[in-house]
């Protein structure tokens, strides 16, 4: 069976789109090779890459980087994970089946914590329902791909 290339796009390829693609690895390695990129590239957020470790993945090998960087990937799925990348798609990705999957971004709903722990747990919510999502529903994409 050949394994489908799905890409995980968000504005800054920091957080939500890392933690997909590390979960998707996770639970899915031998049915799809996993990506993710941004319309930007921000760095990798340490609290997104905390609070996988926490969950039993380490995504501290993987790294922030552009769209533009796999043009050459044939991509069979792209799923936007923010609004912001689903509106500014870069039309090359335009070829795969598009799919947008929104959720809560991290560091904004930190900012309104009272704590470093209360932050983290903003991480931990849009994680596990990041997890949620590439463990349940994703497979259920991709049979239509």
């Amino acid at each position: 069976m050949t394994k489908k290339n799905v890409l995980f796009l968000c504005t800054g390829n920091s957080c939500r789109s890392q933690m997909a693609e590390g979960w998707a690895r996770h639970f899915h390695s031998d049915t799809i090779e996993a990506y993710s990129a941004g319309i930007e590239a921000h760095g990798m957020n340490p609290n997104a890459m905390q609070v996988m470790k926490e969950a039993g993945v380490d995504i501290s090998g993987q790294s922030s980087k552009l769209a533009s960087t796999l043009a050459d990937v044939p991509l069979d799925l792209v799923i936007t994970v923010c609004g912001h990348a689903d509106e500014n798609c870069p039309a090359f990705l335009t070829k795969a089946k598009l799919v947008h999957i929104g959720f809560d971004d991290p560091p904004k709903l930190a900012k309104e914590a009272s704590s470093e722990e209360a932050a983290l747990d903003c991480y931990r919510r849009v994680r596990d329902e990041i997890r949620d999502f590439v463990e349940g529903k994703l497979p259920d994409l991709m049979a239509g791909v």
